[in-house]
């Protein structure tokens, strides 16, 4: 299949691919992971499930020749995938990729972010959803304070890597730290990303009253900081993006709930296991693992990718309803990666 040929048949682009390379964490987040469910007894994949980096690799080069020019590795924690770096080595030597960048909660960038800027990494997200121990602690289910997450910041800066902090913010939760996470990421010269809470997943029984949108935190913002907006660097960019005036600093916005892009949306996950999801809120995947394992040849899965990227139905963010979010079956975090 010619690059004309798959440009005439996705008719919005594919340019972003999250690849979940495990389905577990160091944390129990209370977002992704409660404890009351991930307990110590819990099943996770066995490793004969998880694609291998080799496997990973090769449909990385499909999905590249089908236009995608960003890769984010995610999990779970990506860091407890072991040799993660060598990984991230062989997919920054695909042609055409222009950008390859890791989510983490940043507790073991200490080891790991030289290795990995040398293997061809160039940024990471970390989650940070609070600057205080204990409320850090309570949200991540395993008392951790923010002194590990400070100092994988630190070790990322040091490494040289582009670095965005992301915070989920839920209401009644720790909507109180918008204004110390502003202040910090600010001082510290580091883009931060508000993430307002969002109902994916089963089993935590999230609601529309935990949402903090974006308009009510950006109200918040206004009465401490001038910002002037940004615009967006590309197609189907997520963030809304605003800059504190006098600075290059920048502070984003991801309005899934209250502003949503179901329409722009150019991006796909890749789980563990090697199923393919068009969308964060649907939870009925595309198995591309099967087909892999049986020799199937680089144009049936090419032909499959595209089939799957033409036929796909999400809206969910568009047609959310009390009654969907009931109804409708979602992926959990923890599985698939933000």
């Amino acid at each position: 299949m010619t690059n004309q040929q798959v440009s005439d048949q996705l008719n919005r682009p594919l340019r972003d691919i999250r690849i979940s390379v495990i389905d577990r964490c160091n944390f129990r987040c209370q977002y992704c992971m409660p404890a009351e469910l991930f307990g110590p007894d819990f099943a996770f994949l066995p490793r004969t499930e998880l694609l291998s980096y080799e496997e990973i690799h090769r449909l990385a080069s499909l999905f590249i020749k089908l236009g995608v020019e960003k890769i984010r590795l995610t999990g779970g924690e990506p860091l407890l995938r072991k040799d993660l770096p060598v990984l991230v080595e062989m997919l920054s030597r695909i042609e055409g990729l222009k950008d390859i960048a890791l989510t983490t909660n940043g507790v073991l960038l200490p080891k790991y972010a030289e290795q990995l800027r040398e293997a061809g990494l160039k940024r990471v997200n970390i989650s940070l959803d609070s600057l205080n121990d204990e409320l850090f602690g309570t949200i991540n289910g395993r008392n951790v304070g923010v002194g590990p997450v400070l100092k994988g910041i630190e070790a990322a800066k040091k490494a040289g890597l582009g670095i965005k902090i992301n915070m989920v913010v839920k209401k009644g939760l720790n909507d109180s730290e918008i204004i110390p996470m502003a202040t910090f990421c600010k001082e510290n010269d580091l883009e931060l990303r508000y993430i307002e809470f969002m109902d994916v997943g089963s089993t935590n029984g999230w609601k529309m009253d935990d949402v903090i949108t974006k308009k009510e935190i950006f109200e918040q913002l206004k009465g401490h900081f001038e910002f002037e907006p940004v615009e967006a660097a590309y197609y189907g960019e997520v963030a809304k993006r605003y800059r504190y005036k006098g600075t290059k600093t920048d502070v984003g916005f991801i309005t899934s709930v209250s502003e949503s892009f179901c329409s722009t949306c150019t991006r796909a996950r890749l789980s563990a296991n090697g199923q393919i999801f068009t969308c964060l809120f649907n939870g009925n995947g595309h198995d591309i693992k099967g087909l892999l394992r049986n020799g199937a040849s680089n144009e049936e899965l090419e032909k499959k990718i595209v089939d799957i990227w033409n036929h796909r139905e999400d809206r969910y963010s568009d047609l959310r309803t009390e009654e969907t979010r009931k109804a409708r079956k979602k992926i959990e975090m923890s599985y698939i990666g933000g």
